[in-house]
C-alpha cells in the first residue's frame, strides 16, 4: 500500500503553490493569491482548502479564532511525484524522450543549456549502484 499523499488536482496545486509561497497563511490570504488570476470564490477556497486538509495535502492550525493553514507536503517532494507520473504516463517512463521533447519544443537558453550540462556532468560522475 502506497503512503504518499493523493495527488494534487490543478486548483489544490495552485493553493499549495501559494502556501510554498507565503508560508502559514489564512484562507482570506490565499483567497486574495488566487483573485489575481482568476475568479474564485472565497467559500470555494474554503471548501477546497478543508477537503485539502482531509486528504492530507495541508495541515489546518485551528488554536485561534482565524484558522491558519499550512502545506502538509513539500514543494520537492510534490514535484517529483507529478513528474514520475507525468514520466510514466506521457513517455513511457523514458526519461530521455521526455528531455528530448522539451528541448525539441522549447528555445533553452544559453544558461538553461550550462545547467542542463552540468547536471549530466555531475550524474556521469556518480558511481553506478
Amino acid at each position: 500500500m502506497s503512503t504518499s499523499p493523493p495527488k494534487p488536482t490543478e486548483s489544490e496545486l495552485e493553493i499549495l503553490r501559494i502556501l510554498w509561497r507565503h508560508g502559514p497563511s489564512t484562507v482570506r490570504l490565499v483567497h486574495e493569491e488566487l483573485s489575481r488570476d482568476k475568479d474564485a470564490g472565497y467559500t470555494t477556497t474554503l471548501k477546497l482548502m478543508q477537503i485539502m486538509a482531509a486528504k492530507g495535502l495541508v495541515s489546518r492550525d485551528e488554536t485561534a479564532r482565524t484558522h491558519i493553514y499550512q502545506a502538509a507536503v513539500s514543494e520537492a517532494d510534490t514535484q517529483k511525484q507529478l513528474l514520475n507520473r507525468f514520466l510514466d504516463t506521457a513517455f513511457g517512463g523514458s526519461a530521455a524522450r521526455l528531455v528530448m521533447q522539451a528541448l525539441g519544443n522549447h528555445d533553452a537558453s544559453k544558461e538553461e543549456l550550462d545547467e542542463i550540462r552540468k547536471l549530466l556532468d555531475q550524474m556521469e560522475k556518480r558511481p553506478k549502484p
